[in-house]
């Protein structure tokens, strides 16, 4: 009786305990930052913001510049810069940085540095907090969407001191004392041509300056509050008791230095502690759209680890001027422009997850993105596919024509979809100011149906594929919005191109010269070339549209099968004599242990769920699971690749639930298994839809049945608009796979080939 009553108390006290941990607490902003350029964990950093919001702060480790901006293995932090920055290699643009020093008067980002230890160090999404050991210094910070409050907690000294840095190429820097102020901008960007480019900052401090120096380059200055130069920085000082704490409220804008004053409105008079709980409560409202249970404590953290970074880009570019309207600066004509504006995202990543999985959970919120793909066509004539936030010139694909039909498909609306129409069909017929906006080998991919591998034009084949699915991506929209059938026809014929690059001698996507005949010689293993940042068994995948098209291409489900078995059983091999040297997505692929896939890159990401199509859904249930135990953590070192704004961690929210979007712009998610016991949305119109799966472990990992609001359920996908509906998916969990379940004609998902309906648009 004694051990009964035990174990009770102990399963109470978990509980409770449990209970008491809300959602934010699971979080761990150093998953994926123990990275660097040959190899990355993640390539990410700790995002001290709040959802989408127009700024976020971070620990810079990294010289200024560096878009390695914060590594888990440095030992020493420069400044706490505010950013934008979606990834290393797209860098940063905008930024500024504050720095607490004491002692003799350091400015330069060498000279203030400071040791630190992540034992001394608290990150969470809403708070950060560091000791700064060579200056005995605690550094602390709260965000809004474009402000934020610091608090530094000094030791009693003369000479405790505030370092801004405005960064290089082009700043400007002015000290006001009687205000306990200081007001400037950075022009620092990375990317495209961005007019009249500036971003503004305002601070005001809660302590009198005892002394106030503007500083340029190396020099300080002796004479001068106000300084505009190449790379100015302000330095202020006070005398400070043990364990004082001066505050720093510091907002910024786009727009000017009168806008960033409103943006600090966001603070107001609240306190530090107030701000930080404020973040902390729209984390957690946020993240409390989806509910998991039953798993473990690492699960718990891995799960809402990789939900917090779907839920930053692309961030919010628009402010709200003194009438309360939304406007925004035009990275395109420098001009500022009334409405919304989005950027920080390469459509090329996210258009597979990361967009529909906003169109599932946060639609208000791509309602907006929306809108703001209405302006950057508006003010610059084109669609980005990578926004930096301009153009930036790099990916490949015509991918906005995914995250726009996708959204409209999905239900929303209440914003201009015909603009929006106008600018996919303009992306599609024309090659943009850039290669990457628009299409680039548009009149050779018209007239042959592919972009050839001989007419100099880099990445032809896997440019192809994604065009072909583009073109289907602008063929459910052109029907949606009753476009002439002539249209119509059209883009459904381009949505077959894809036909054109399969080789059937290897089964495999093949590069094809302009007279028809394949690429030779040819080396399924080689990255690049044909291929964007993959080889030919991670791109011939991409069909996303018409499975069962490829299917038969293949030689039938049999056969298709052993070619996907096949990714996971060849030896990691590679030629990378593309590149000219093995990039970081071909080590990560190499020491990952499974063979050919490359989950740490995107092109192969969707291929998992294949399995779904040819007949055998419990290969799927397998390997979702191992790449989710395997390649996941809640570590510095969780991710197998580089993170990219949200992709890679949508995947493993969207598996978490138990499905997929394979194809976006259909209505259906192609089913794994659910990782939870059990897992509530609450979804935005006000329903909840239940995913139970009260048998789940790590031995149960196999599908036996399932049942869809009490009937029984045999497909191997769900509707968008069933779960919208509300209600409950009851799922029946084994240890071995059920291979009588899910293997007939009638659960296979959508493909474009199986639509009897398009056939009328191919005659």
């Amino acid at each position: 009786m004694k051990k009964l009553i035990l174990v009770l108390i102990t399963i109470i006290t978990s509980y409770y305990s449990n209970a008491q941990t809300s959602p934010v607490d699971y979080i761990n902003p150093l998953m994926g930052s123990d990275s660097k350029p040959d190899l990355s964990n993640g390539n990410t950093y700790p995002a001290i913001a709040v959802p989408w919001g127009m700024n976020m702060w971070t620990p810079q480790t990294g010289k200024m510049g560096d878009g390695w901006q914060y590594q888990y293995a440095a030992d020493k932090i420069r400044g706490f810069k505010q950013t934008h920055q979606p990834s290393p290699w797209m860098n940063d643009y905008g930024q500024f940085a504050i720095m607490p020093v004491t002692g003799t008067l350091r400015f330069n980002q060498d000279d203030r540095a400071s040791w630190f230890t992540h034992k001394a160090e608290t990150a969470t999404p809403y708070y950060y907090s560091v000791y700064l050991a060579d200056h005995d210094v605690t550094a602390e910070i709260a965000p809004t969407e474009r402000a934020a409050s610091f608090r530094f907690t000094f030791p009693k000294t003369d000479s405790a001191y505030v370092v801004v840095d405005a960064f290089n190429r082009g700043s400007y820097i002015k000290i006001i004392p009687a205000e306990r102020k200081i007001i400037g901008y950075s022009s620092k960007y990375s990317r495209g041509k961005m007019p009249t480019f500036k971003n503004y900052f305002v601070l005001y401090f809660d302590k009198p300056f005892t002394v106030a120096h503007a500083w340029r380059g190396n020099q300080l200055s002796k004479d001068t509050l106000e300084l505009q130069a190449d790379h100015t920085g302000a330095i202020v000082g006070f005398k400070t008791e043990k364990g004082e704490r001066v505050g720093v409220r510091v907002a910024s804008s786009f727009i000017s230095i009168e806008q960033a004053e409103l943006n600090l409105k966001e603070i107001g008079n609240d306190d530090f502690e107030t701000v930080k709980a404020k973040a902390k409560k729209i984390w957690n409202q946020t993240l409390g759209r989806i509910q998991p249970e039953g798993g473990t404590i690492d699960q718990l953290r891995t799960f809402y680890s990789c939900l917090y970074r779907t839920l930053f880009f692309p961030n919010k570019l628009y402010e709200k001027d003194a009438s309360g309207a939304i406007v925004h600066y035009s990275p395109y004509n420098g001009k500022i422009m009334p409405g919304y504006l989005f950027g920080g995202t390469g459509f090329w990543d996210t258009f597979r997850a990361l967009y529909p999985f906003l169109n599932l959970v946060y639609p208000s919120v791509n309602k907006e993105m929306q809108e703001g793909l209405i302006n950057d066509y508006k003010e610059g004539g084109w669609l980005p596919e990578w926004s930096s936030p301009g153009y930036a010139d790099i990916m490949i694909g015509n991918n906005s024509a995914s995250v726009v039909s996708d959204a409209y498909m999905k239900g929303l609306r209440g914003y201009d979809i015909n603009t929006l129409y106008e600018a996919l069909l303009h992306g599609a017929n024309n090659e943009g100011p850039v290669s990457a906006v628009g299409r680039k080998g548009v009149s050779y991919y018209k007239s042959l149906g592919y972009v050839p591998y001989d007419v100099k034009i880099d990445e032809n084949a896997a440019r192809t594929l994604e065009y072909a699915y583009d073109d289907f991506s602008i063929f459910q929209l052109a029907k949606k919005l009753n476009r002439p059938v002539e249209e119509i026809k059209l883009f459904a014929k381009h949505s077959q191109n894809y036909k054109n690059l399969f080789d059937p001698q290897t089964k495999l996507m093949r590069g094809k010269n302009a007279d028809g005949t394949f690429q030779s010689p040819f080396n399924p293993f080689k990255w690049g070339d044909a291929f964007t940042e993959g080889n030919s068994w991670h791109y011939s995948w991409s069909v996303f549209h018409d499975i069962q098209g490829l299917i038969d291409l293949m030689g039938g489900k049999k056969t298709f099968v052993q070619m996907l078995d096949s990714v996971f059983s060849l030896p990691p091999v590679f030629d990378d004599s593309y590149y000219g040297g093995v990039i970081h997505e071909i080590r990560e692929m190499q020491i990952a242990n499974m063979g050919q896939y490359a989950h740490g890159n995107q092109p192969i990401q969707h291929m998992i769920y294949l399995y779904n199509y040819a007949g055998e859904p419990w290969k799927a249930q397998y390997w979702v699971r191992e790449a989710m135990n395997r390649l996941y953590r809640a570590t510095p070192d969780g991710y197998c690749g580089d993170e990219d704004n949200g992709q890679t961690s949508a995947w493993y929210v969207f598996s978490a639930l138990g499905f997929y979007p394979v194809c976006p712009a259909t209505d259906q998610y192609v089913l794994g298994a659910p990782l939870f016991k059990k897992i509530t949305l609450s979804l935005e119109n006000g329903k909840k839809f239940i995913i139970n799966a009260p048998a789940n472990s790590d031995d149960n990992k196999y599908i036996q049945s399932a049942q869809l609001n009490g009937s029984v359920y045999t497909k191997n996908w769900l509707s968008h608009f069933d779960i919208l509906k509300g209600g409950s998916f009851n799922i029946t969990m084994g240890n071995k796979p059920a291979t009588g379940r899910g293997n007939d004609n009638a659960a296979v998902p959508y493909s474009f080939s199986t639509d009897k309906e398009n056939e009328k648009y191919l005659k």
